[in-house]
């Protein structure tokens, strides 16, 4: 089922600096935050896609591994 699908994938995100925010946003008719994490160089963070969670916001320079391709942000 291509729900399955959506609501198991997941994202890891590595710190490239000091102070990258990861923040979940919420599903439905308003989104909103539900999540934030600050990691330091270095750290690693997993994300999954839930049935609460429908997209994540990376903040700072970050590497951001997906099954779609790898990217990263704040450069």
């Amino acid at each position: 089922m291509e729900e399955d699908m959506i609501l198991n994938d997941y994202i890891v995100v590595k710190a490239l600096e000091d102070g990258v925010n990861i923040m979940g946003l919420t599903r439905g008719s308003s989104t909103r935050f539900h999540h934030t994490e600050k990691l330091q160089k270095g750290e690693v963070y997993i994300a999954q896609f839930t049935g609460t969670t429908s997209a994540i916001k990376v903040n700072g320079k970050a590497e951001i591994l997906t099954k779609h391709g790898n990217v990263k942000s704040g450069e």
